[in-house]
């Protein structure tokens, strides 16, 4: 799951999720953030759990599951599919609650859609990064390099690379031929942290990228 696919963002504010079971699973403790804006929502949805679902004696209905942590680091993180982080909204007080059950149904479903019509896909990339200011050219080559970076994996599966530490060696042979350093020292130049899985590289080169050829040399 590419981070483009892994974050949703709510009025602003980021809300990590997971595809999981053929459906999106959101971060429980991202939510709660959200809706009561609370500088500890940890401590606060542990709260909620034991005044409205433990003592009730109710089955959990969220599951733990792997996110990226601010660290660059995957840790295990209550979740829920949309159906039961609607169940999990009504027990929080908030005015965002409407607007947020609003937008829920729409990100929930948007991956489905986006399986029947990959086109849809490459749109919301695009809206993306518009959000972020890149230019428009930019936007257009980067999402052009999206679909070529995507034939190329599904070509080396076909070959039989199977797992993420030689898709690593590929890549990073890729990015030796191309600029003349690795990925791990091109990030360094961009003045990005090489242990931080949510920066991506790609994301960070320029039209005509000013550090790539001898300059890098």
């Amino acid at each position: 799951m590419n981070q483009e696919n892994a974050l949703a963002v709510f009025q602003g504010k980021g809300i990590r999720r997971t595809w999981h079971n053929n459906e999106w699973y959101f971060s429980v403790v991202d939510i709660v953030a959200v809706l009561t804006d609370s500088p500890t929502p940890r401590q606060y949805w542990g709260k909620v759990k034991d005044r409205e679902f433990e003592k009730l004696e109710l089955s959990p209905f969220w599951v733990q599951l792997k996110l990226l942590s601010a660290d660059g680091k995957e840790y295990l993180t209550d979740c829920a599919n949309t159906e039961n982080i609607f169940r999990i909204i009504q027990s929080i007080p908030s005015k965002k609650a409407e607007p947020f059950k609003r937008w829920l149904a729409k990100v929930g479903y948007e991956r489905i859609r986006e399986i029947e019509n990959p086109e849809l896909a490459q749109e919301r990339a695009k809206e993306y990064y518009k959000l972020k200011g890149y230019p428009k050219d930019w936007i257009e080559k980067r999402v052009r390099g999206i679909a070529i970076r995507q034939e190329l994996t599904d070509e080396w599966s076909q070959r039989g690379v199977g797992d993420e530490r030689e898709y690593a060696i590929l890549t990073n042979e890729i990015s030796t031929a191309t600029f003349g350093i690795p990925i791990k020292k091109h990030k360094q130049v961009k003045g990005l942290d090489p242990k931080l899985k949510n920066q991506n590289l790609r994301d960070h080169i320029q039209r005509i990228d000013k550090f790539a050829g001898h300059h890098l040399r």
